[in-house]
């Protein structure tokens, strides 16, 4: 015996399912990192306008003295520069910090006709020598800032130059360089307590928009929690319309469709509870009748009456089980094919009409009936071209179909044509194209079916009060054809016959109708 190949396991349909994200998580995880960008951004813009704020303030304080030193610049009598009022302006710059600031005043002597040399030497008027130059060579009168180290300390720097003239020795000019400079600690400590004021806005903004979308989540979707809980409460045999009261409107189209499958889902059960009470009925006749007739069999002495019995109860049996063969039809017409997804075959309705035709045409000939054919190119009997080379001859009507089914609906119409057709009566089966669908037309010479009944015949266990007992069935017939019909995309229709042995219009004709399917002509192998 071969050893048996492992299973691989099954997961266990009781186990709960992994958690997944729920609206919560995905509105933050979509949320959060966009709002956290934008403020990032915010935040660095704010704080680059903010640095650019502190920076002009700090450079405009800087600047007051060295304008102040500027307007004390004169020259004296004897030809020298000197500075007016030097030691309250320094008094005043120092009052606040007394560290890492500074006040340079420095001169240089231009002569006649030479000019300036921006890194010559310079004599201090006052304040602390050697602070940085300015770089370049700024014009006269403009104030410039820039950042420089002295003494191993950063410092910013506002500088001013402007030209005096020698009343002395005209045409000589004296070059005035004003300075101020500032230790950058204060900018720097302003800047970062900024940066911290914002970052730390920026969390709380951050931490309450998240609690507000979790407690928005949570309130929109109370209305679900308790529809939830309503359905786990609820029998198993409820099949009433949920509530959709209170639910947002956003939900509103979602409670509908399960409405709607719940309506469809009442109404399968209903429908199979009919089925099962009407087929329960009508299988309860058939074994009471059988019951009877082998009773009575069973008391019976005379053998003659004896077989008498038992063929009653062969005929009886053979009526069940057409009866039971035509539930079992049913049951299979009117439900979801397992295999409905996959793309069905193309199949020849004029073949599968001719075959129907065939196994038919011995019952109507002992009906004392004529059933005839009309293929598609609207010839009796045209078949001879076709016979032996099947497989090389493109399909007439070719259709997308099961081609068991389409025989069962065909059956069923041709086997009610033979029941109602009076001895002697026309059967003529024809398939033909019409535009883009394949029809496939039974007609009968039988009474007919007026126009207000020609629904209600595809009902289940219908049947026609006006018929004689030999002919009355278990009204399964139509029902099953037009269930196999729809669910191949087709549909039957019924129509007078107008068959001219019928002058009156009466007679029956059942149509069968189906899309065409295209393709490719088949070339014969030669």
């Amino acid at each position: 015996m071969d050893p048996q190949v492992p299973r691989p396991p099954q997961p266990d349909p009781r186990s709960p399912e992994p958690r997944r994200f729920g609206i919560r998580a995905r509105l933050l995880a979509l949320l959060v990192p966009g709002i956290v960008g934008l403020m990032a951004l915010d935040s660095w813009s704010d704080y680059q306008a903010l640095t650019e704020s502190l920076l002009v303030a700090y450079d405009q304080s800087l600047l007051e003295p060295v304008q102040a030193l500027a307007n004390g610049i004169v020259v004296a009598s004897d030809g020298s520069v000197r500075v007016q009022e030097a030691f309250s302006v320094q008094a005043m710059f120092e009052s606040t910090h007394l560290r890492y600031k500074y006040l340079h005043v420095g001169v240089q002597r231009i002569a006649k006709g030479e000019p300036l040399d921006a890194s010559a030497p310079q004599d201090t008027l006052m304040g602390v020598p050697a602070l940085p130059l300015p770089p370049g060579q700024p014009a006269d009168g403009t104030p410039v800032f820039y950042d420089a180290v002295h003494e191993q300390h950063p410092v910013r720097v506002a500088a001013l130059r402007q030209t005096v003239y020698d009343n002395k020795h005209p045409g000589d000019a004296w070059s005035v360089l004003i300075q101020a400079a500032e230790g950058t600690g204060p900018r720097l400590q302003a800047q970062t307590e900024s940066l911290k004021q914002e970052l730390l806005r920026d969390t709380r903004m951050i931490l309450v928009m998240a609690f507000l979308v979790w407690l928005g989540v949570a309130w929109t979707l109370r209305p679900l929690e308790r529809l939830r809980r309503s359905l786990r409460e609820r029998p198993r045999d409820d099949l009433e319309p949920l509530d959709a009261s209170g639910v947002p409107q956003e939900v509103v189209p979602l409670v509908d469709a399960v409405n709607h499958h719940i309506a469809d889902h009442r109404r399968m059960v209903a429908e199979q509870s009919q089925f099962l009470a009407d087929a329960s009925h009508q299988l309860r006749t058939p074994l009471s009748i059988l019951s009877i007739q082998a009773g009575y069999a069973v008391r019976e002495t005379d053998p003659a009456r004896m077989r008498e019995s038992l063929h009653a109860i062969v005929a009886q049996l053979a009526r069940t089980r057409r009866l039971s063969e035509q539930l079992l039809a049913l049951a299979h017409a009117t439900t979801e094919d397992p295999v409905a997804g996959a793309e069905p075959a193309v199949v020849d309705l004029s073949d599968i009409a001719r075959a129907v035709v065939l196994q038919y045409l011995p019952l109507a000939r002992e009906h004392d009936q004529d059933l005839g054919w009309v293929d598609a190119r609207g010839e009796p009997e045209a078949q001879d071209e076709r016979d032996g080379d099947d497989d090389n001859v493109a399909p007439v009507l070719p259709v997308k179909a099961n081609g068991a089914e389409l025989h069962e609906v065909l059956a069923n119409l041709v086997h009610n044509a033979i029941k109602y057709t009076p001895r002697g009566g026309n059967i003529t089966v024809t398939v033909r194209r019409e535009a883009s669908h394949a029809l496939a037309e039974v007609c009968d010479s039988g009474p007919g079916i007026a126009p207000e009944r020609r629904d209600s015949v595809f009902e289940r266990f219908h049947r026609d009060a006006s018929a004689s007992a030999a002919t009355q069935g278990a009204g399964l017939g139509l029902a099953i054809a037009r269930g196999y019909a729809r669910r191949n995309g087709g549909e039957i229709e019924l129509d007078n016959a107008d068959m001219p042995e019928r002058m009156n219009g009466g007679g029956l004709r059942a149509i069968l109708k189906l899309p065409l399917a295209a393709v490719l002509p088949r070339v014969s192998a030669g």
